[in-house]
Parts: structure tokens; sequence; C-alpha cells
């Protein structure tokens, strides 16, 4: 005959491991759905791309590899902002050679180098030798009131960048963020109205225009064939600033690119992320929920 004490352990070991066993079935669920084809809905087809720096403790071949088993389809690559090393390492250990047969190794394509720390030119030739693709980066900040004349001086200094992107088969998109000239729906319109440069656009980082509680619906309409790069991305504390994470509804911002026509990726984003483990499992929470928004939005 068993005693009470011992049922009660043989209960507390049975319940512990059918926790654990369905805290691995779920997480296997959510791996196995992430790993399947992203369902087509009718009309806009939006294609998913993530940032390397969400895995930056890893290596670039383990970067590339999570990414590719979460289902994204391309790769934003980032230089050593906050301390990623990845493109460094590209651009030192790899080269495009390298760089090209990792994305082949796990058939994922190459959206773009995140350049903030470096900046485009260094990395022009790698970016072009790899088959091109956007290079994002920062703006400076304005100074004195006249926005659109500040503005024109500007993107009149992006020229030789510009020149650089177009040599090198790629393009250049200049991320708005607090504190500089690009930070404000005026400030997108001046951007856009005075750019004559076909190889140089703009990343449209929602998580700023909320700051600034302004309309990212309006920024997506006013950047237009001009937005060469959009950040999933929302104000919110940790995790929350991923898609379907936080409050936001992202279903009106992609009804918004919808609408412009967008062509490139959509790249869920945040800022200190968290251990590889759970940055996966919530990047594959963010990619399920944009797909669920898509198809909603395809309805509306």
């Amino acid at each position: 005959m068993i005693d009470a004490h011992r049922q009660g352990l043989t209960r507390r070991r049975f319940l512990a491991g059918a926790a654990a066993g369905a805290g691995l079935a779920a997480a296997g669920r959510l791996m196995a759905a992430a790993e399947q084809p992203a369902p087509k809905a009718p009309g806009w087809p939006m294609r998913l791309a993530t940032s390397s720096i969400e895995f930056k403790t890893l290596p670039i071949e383990q970067a590339a590899e999570q990414i590719a088993k979460l289902g994204f389809e391309a790769i934003d690559i980032w230089s050593a902002h906050a301390g990623c090393p990845h493109l460094d390492d590209v651009a030192k250990r790899l080269g495009a050679a390298g760089l090209k047969e990792l994305l082949a190794k796990h058939s994922l394509k190459l959206y773009s180098f995140s350049v903030y720390a470096g900046g485009y030119e260094r990395y022009a030739k790698l970016l072009g030798d790899v088959g091109g693709g956007v290079a994002v980066q920062g703006c400076g900040g304005g100074k004195g009131k006249d926005l659109a004349s500040q503005m024109k001086a500007y993107i009149e200094g992006l020229k030789p960048l510009a020149e650089l992107a177009e040599k090198h088969d790629s393009y250049l998109a200049i991320e708005n963020h607090g504190g500089s000239l690009l930070n404000s729906l005026d400030s997108f319109k001046a951007f856009v109205d005075n750019n004559p440069h076909k190889r140089v656009g703009i990343a449209l980082a929602p998580y700023h225009i909320q700051a600034g509680k302004q309309s990212v619906e309006e920024a997506i309409r006013i950047a237009g064939k001009q937005l060469l790069f959009f950040y999933a991305w929302q104000k919110a504390p940790g995790t929350q600033q991923l898609p379907g994470l936080g409050q936001t509804d992202f279903t009106p911002w992609l009804a918004e690119l919808a609408k412009i026509d967008y062509r490139r990726y959509v790249n869920p984003f945040m800022h200190g992320e968290p251990a590889p483990a759970e940055m996966a499992a919530a990047l594959a929470k963010s990619r399920e929920y944009l797909l669920a928004c898509h198809a909603k939005a395809a309805k509306e």
C-alpha cells in the first residue's frame, strides 16, 4: 500500500511533469507555426524581416539561424550600436562571399545593414558586393526654426552618399528620431518635398512618432514611395515594444502600408533585448500577430 506522503510526492511530480510537458508542447507548437510559410492574404503582400541586434549576444551565424527558424524571410544586420558585433564581424571575417553563403544556408534574404555606428560609407562596398540592399542611418539634429531650408541643406549634403548608393546598387534610409532634424510630420513632408535622390528615402520608426504624440498612419502617407524601411515598433517598455505584445493595434499601420503599396519588409523591432530564448519566443508571438493583422487588414 502506498502511504499518503508518497502519494503526495507522486502527485506533485506528476503535476510538475505535466506542466513542463505542456510548456514544451506550447513552445514546440509556436516554433512549428513560425516555420510554416506565411499564409497568403489577398491584396498587399506583406514581407517580414527582423534585426540581428535582437540576438546580439549570439554570433552572426547563430543569429541568422534563429531568425530563419522563426520564419522571417530576411535579415537586417547591425553594426556596433549598443555593442552589436555582427556587421563588423561579417566585414572582417566572412566578407561578401561568406555572408552570401550564410544567408543561402538558411534561405534568408538580406534586407539591410543598419549603420548607426560607423556610417554608410564604411560598409557601402560590402553591401553592394553581397548584392545590394538598404543602409539605415540616423539624422543629425536641427538648428533654428527654418525647417524647409535646413532639410534642403541636409539632403543636399547627402549627395555623395546617394552617389555611393547608386554605385553599389543600394539605398540609403534616414531614420526619424526624437531631437533629430527628421522627427515630426512637418519634417517628413520637408524631406519628401526636397529629396531629389532616387536612392535616398526614409526609415520610419513609429516608436519616435508615438513619443511625439503624432499619427503613424499620417507619417506613412507622407513618406509614400520614399519609405524604404519600416520598423514595426511601438513606444512601450521591454518586449511590449514588439507588435502584439504591447497595446498598439498594428492593423491600421499595415492598412496604410498597403495603401501606399509598400513593397519592402515590415521589421518587428525593440531595444533592450532579453536573453535569446525569451527574445525568440517574443518574436514568434509578434510574427504571428502581424500575420493576423495582415489578414484582418486585407478584409477591410
